[in-house]
């Protein structure tokens, strides 16, 4: 009777362990479809920049974001601002540093 009830254990706790390897399967393989699916297929197309239709997909898509952005009234914050004239100011030294006289 004691290896039988062993047998009857061991049956439970392998039962339970292929339930539990099943379910945190599900688990990840839900999380990582809801979360990283749309990354992934993002990157796919910046892989696949060498095809010539994802290269006019994506011009035509910065087209059209430039278009957009002209019809707004203003289009830079004051922060990008500050950080944009803080580079012109640099660059513009830098150059102006190594001109030849």
């Amino acid at each position: 009777m004691d290896q039988k009830g062993n047998k009857e254990e061991i049956k439970k706790f392998v039962i339970k362990l292929v339930a539990i390897t099943i379910s945190i399967i599900v688990i990840i393989n839900v999380t990582f479809n809801t979360i990283f699916a749309d990354k992934l297929s993002a990157i796919n197309m910046i892989f696949s920049l060498n095809e010539k239709e994802n290269i006019d997909l994506i011009k035509n898509k910065i087209r059209h974001e430039l278009r957009e952005g002209i019809k707004k009234d203003t289009i830079l914050n004051n922060e990008d601002k500050e950080l944009l004239i803080n580079l012109y100011n640099k660059i513009k030294k830098e150059i102006e540093s190594t001109k030849i006289n």
